[in-house]
């Protein structure tokens, strides 16, 4: 019964913080990479990544494995977060 509580806890933890890092890397990317103007581009990021998170914390409680949806909230918003980086350096 412990385990299972902490397996539930796990999954919330990476509901919550893993679908910000996703959420916030997906806006960091879209920001970079809408062609509009850098006021439009960061607001529609911004709109869009309710819907981003909204979409990884269902995932998350989806996914059958516990690591996968670890992972799969991780890499993406490390990935998505460093190429938006790199993307908005090289346009400043």
């Amino acid at each position: 019964m412990k385990s299972a509580n902490m397996l539930l806890f796990s999954r919330v933890l990476a509901a919550i913080f893993g679908g910000y890092a996703l959420t916030s890397g997906v806006a960091v990317l879209l920001s970079a990479v809408l062609p509009l103007s850098r006021a439009e581009a960061v607001l529609t990021a911004t709109l869009s990544a309710f819907v981003v998170y909204t979409c990884a914390v269902i995932w998350v409680f989806a996914v059958q494995d516990l690591r996968r949806a670890w992972l799969g909230m991780l890499l993406p918003a490390i990935l998505c977060g460093g190429l938006g980086l790199l993307l908005s350096r090289g346009a400043a």
